[in-house]
């Protein structure tokens, strides 16, 4: 069978329009491709670092300044290189994981250190004059440009541009270049590959920062290389070996050169190289002429691993170097401007009418491609590559809100994720048995596959992950009709997961399936029994296990799978309870949910939200206030369960009650609006969601950016406003805007055929850009069966939308905020004057930051 698993780097795929802009012809859409940032704003260095932060899914590297100095928080990091520190209790329980696994920084290769006249150039300082950065979200590149004027009088204008390849996913590629302006300058420029470098301290009680290692890279050796050099390195505890070459090639009065040797002369600068165990410098001396330039191109590749030997991987690391060396940076540049536009040809979403709703899903699509890209068989951070926060584990939000989008958009990569989780299985399979459990129980917060939270009532307990990972095999297999994945690796997740439910389930005496003692995703509720998304979505498992199994006798009999199994799966799935509050006529988050105390959401200060730094657990608990959509979660995904009325009545109630302390409630809140009929609320849950982390910038970034959240945008538009559901063998789509917007457009992959939907405010049009077959697909477009042949599109009309009643409240002060449509795209501009700023700055528009997921 024939499965269309997605592009690889070098396929040519068939593209759409997309703008750019041309000699004399600027392009009036440019804004909504780039993210940038007019002066330096210092009261946001650090989540900065992470809006400008550059990564492939394999390699990451923080948006930090090249100089150094004002940097808050910098960060390199090689995806599932991590070391290991014990976990450390009061008081120890039976079962407790041992330690946990922080993502380690590698060796950082963005910094340079110039010095003009003998001065050193600190953009933060006095004499930094129009600081610009600009993130590209179709070249894949990071440009920095500053002026600066050192005691002397000498002047010199800074510019930087660096990528992190897609095509060369070992290799971070920087050009940096400096001109005298007005007078003759003598430069010093020294580029530095540095391991082990100083961290800032955290004076925080927030459980959700990342652990700091002091100096966590043990040297092995260093050596000199031509213009470059190597640097080797092993942590302490883990026993992963990094390895970082790096190599510059020099541009002075426009002689480009490579050469060998440790003091050189060089088209007139003075080149000296220089290594140590934790340090590469490569040191640059020349006189500028007025209008002559200085360009160094730095290229750092990077090689590792838990079992290989170190000279395989110096060897490794200098071919990746070399690799991109024999191109250039001009191929570099093209190779990465290529790759993306076939990205963005499938991926794009087009949202007419909100110039800052349509900047944010783009940069939300871009931090997707770049967690996930070239990963490999690797996990998906919940922070990507961007930071360590959560330091640096993969969590359920991978499979509930990342991978589905993957699937649609991006099916290699969601493969290669599952066949991850798949390697960790007899980890999975170990732990259900440290919880004398049976199947596999996957862990809450991981890297390599063990568990590593040590808080059991949010980790241990919160086993819905085991039916978060079922499901994303289910949705995965459903879209691509990959039978050679289900076969590989799907039926045994599918499997061993419906063995843990089977067993931490019971039927009561009346015979309904109970699943007791357990943490939804909300995290202010804990320990509960049935709760309504775990139960859900075991539900689904179960089913899905049994139909996979059928579909695949001879795999599943390999597997132990035997006929009274699949009954006692089904029998428990079709009894499994579903908590109803009969008098409030609602679902229950968990049993008795509804006869908990209230929350005071009025005598809550505004200051004391994130609720879990202000408030013990044991209040939280046992009270009505909700953390992010859990409820509502189940609706999203097992629609199919509830009618009309319950799902209005439902999201009316759990509306009221949750503070969106998660960064991903937002999204699923939007959702569900936007399915019944309150379109307004919707689009204003969806703002929330999409401009966080571009727009918030008061912390809840710094630590990298939330991932989920951002796959949560792509989710809150097509499946929110493009109404779209993939159960069973078929699309359907119900779409509908907002008032704000005027279209909405974007394409998905279906079983190797690539459609577009394209939304105004009367009609959607469907095009399927081609397929396999000429026979093309069935789908249905609120409610109606439509037969679609590939590129014969059909327009239809939208129905007239049915009052959805009153729109639900939130609780005071925690209500989504709504913006002005049409707000245009604006810089990113310091709170208030300083250095590098160009004035006094207007305000920023945007929602009130939630809390990190």
């Amino acid at each position: 069978m024939s499965v269309d698993t997605g592009p690889t780097s070098g396929e040519r795929q068939p593209t759409i329009s997309i703008p750019r802009a041309r000699t004399g012809h600027p392009d009036p859409d440019a804004s909504t491709w780039q993210v940038r940032e007019d002066g330096l704003d210092h009261t946001a260095l650090a989540d900065l670092e992470s809006v400008f932060a550059l990564a492939n899914g394999r390699l990451g590297v923080r948006g930090v300044l090249e100089e150094g100095g004002a940097s808050s928080t910098p960060g390199s990091y090689l995806n599932s290189c991590y070391e290991e520190c014990e976990l450390t209790y009061p008081e120890r329980g039976y079962a407790f994981p041992d330690r946990n696994q922080v993502l380690v920084g590698a060796p950082e290769g963005t910094r340079f250190r110039l010095f003009v006249d003998g001065h050193p150039v600190d953009p933060a300082a006095e004499g930094t004059d129009r600081h610009e950065r600009i993130l590209d979200l179709r070249d894949g590149t990071l440009r920095r440009s500053f002026g600066w004027t050192a005691p002397s009088g000498a002047a010199v204008r800074v510019a930087s541009t660096r990528l992190v390849s897609f095509v060369h996913p070992a290799v971070l590629a920087i050009r940096y270049e400096v001109v005298a302006t007005d007078r003759p300058v003598r430069i010093r420029l020294h580029s530095e590959l540095r391991a082990n470098p100083a961290l800032p301290e955290r004076d925080t009680d927030d459980p959700r920062a990342p652990t700091v290692l002091e100096r966590p890279l043990l040297p092995e050796r260093h050596l000199t290389d031509g213009l470059g050099g190597v640097l080797a390195h092993r942590t302490r505890r883990s026993g992963q070996r990094i390895v970082a070459a790096v190599t510059h090639l020099l541009d002075v009065a426009g002689a480009e050169v490579d050469v060998a040797g440790a003091e050189v002369d060089v088209a007139g600068a003075e080149v000296d190289v220089a290594t140590g165990p934790d340090l590469v410098r490569v040191a640059v001396e020349t006189r500028l002429p007025p209008g002559q330039r200085l360009r160094v191109t730095k290229l750092v590749g990077y090689a590792w691993s838990g079992q290989r030997p170190l000279d395989e991987l110096v060897a490794e690391a200098g071919t990746a170097v070399e690799e991109a060396a024999r191109g250039g940076w001009t191929a570099l540049r093209a190779d990465q401007r290529g790759y993306l536009d076939g990205f963005w040809a499938d991926a794009d979403v087009v949202v007419d009418g909100d110039p800052q709703l349509q900047q944010a899903v783009r940069f939300a699509l871009f931090h997707l491609l770049q967690a996930s890209a070239r990963a490999g068989e690797r996990p998906l951070p919940a922070k990507g590559l961007t930071g360590n926060g959560y330091d640096g584990h993969t969590m359920w939000d991978a499979e509930t809100f990342v991978l589905p989008v993957l699937s649609y958009l991006r099916p290699d990569a969601a493969a290669a994720a599952l066949r991850w989780r798949h390697a960790t299985l007899d980890r999975a399979r170990e732990r259900a048995g440290e919880l004398r459990l049976a199947g596999a129980a996957f862990p809450w917060r991981t890297i390599d596959g063990r568990e590593c939270s040590g808080y059991w009532p949010a980790g241990t307990a919160a086993l819905h992950v085991n039916a978060d990972i079922a499901a994303a095999v289910l949705r995965y297999v459903a879209v691509t009709d990959d039978r050679a994945l289900l076969r590989d690796a799907g039926l045994e997740l599918l499997v061993e997961t419906a063995r843990l439910w089977n067993r931490v389930g019971h039927f009561d005496d009346a015979g309904g399936f109970h699943i007791d003692g357990v943490t939804g995703p909300d995290e202010y509720t804990a320990l509960g029994n049935d709760n309504l998304f775990t139960n859900v979505m075991a539900r689904r498992n179960l089913l899905g296990a049994v139909a996979a199994a059928e579909l695949l006798p001879d795999r599943a009999r390999q597997l132990g799978v035997e006929q009274a199994e699949l009954d006692a799966w089904r029998a428990a799935a079709e009894a499994m309870h579903l908590p109803y509050d009969a008098g409030r006529e609602v679902h229950q988050q968990c049993a008795g949910f509804t006869a908990l105390e209230e929350w005071d959401f009025a005598g809550a200060p505004a200051d004391e939200y994130p609720l879990l730094l202000h408030y013990p657990y044991l209040e939280l608990y046992r009270r009505q206030v909700i953390k992010q959509a859990d409820v509502v979660l189940a609706m999203q995904h097992c629609g199919e369960l509830f009618t009309p009325k319950q799902k209005a009545r439902n999201f009316a109630y759990y509306q009221r009650r949750t503070v969106g302390d998660s960064s991903l409630s937002a999204s699923a809140q939007a959702i569900l609006a936007a399915e019944l009929g309150h379109l307004e609320l919707g689009y204003a849950h969806l703002a929330e969601s999409a401009l966080q982390d571009l727009h918030g910038l008061a912390g809840q970034s710094r630590d990298g950016l939330h991932i989920a959240a951002l796959a949560g945008v792509w989710l809150a538009l097509v499946t929110g406003f493009g109404g779209l559901r993939d159960g069973g063998d078929e699309l359907a789509f119900a779409p509908r805007l907002p008032a704000a917007l005027t279209r909405l457009e974007f394409s998905l992959r279906w079983r190797g055929r690539r459609l577009r939907v394209t939304v105004t405010g009367d009609t959607a049009t469907y095009l399927l850009r081609e397929g396999t077959d000429e026979h093309g697909i069935r789908l249905r477009h609120h409610g109606t069966r439509v037969h679609l042949r590939p590129r014969h599109p059909r327009r239809l009309p939208l129905p007239e939308l049915p009052h959805p009643g009153p729109e639900p409240a939130a609780p005071p002060g925690r209500a989504p905020r709504r913006r002005p449509a049409g707000q245009p795209v604006t810089a990113i501009r310091a709170a208030r004057s300083g250095v590098g700023e160009p004035g006094p700055p207007p305000a920023q528009p945007g929602p009130e930051p939630p809390a990190h997921g």
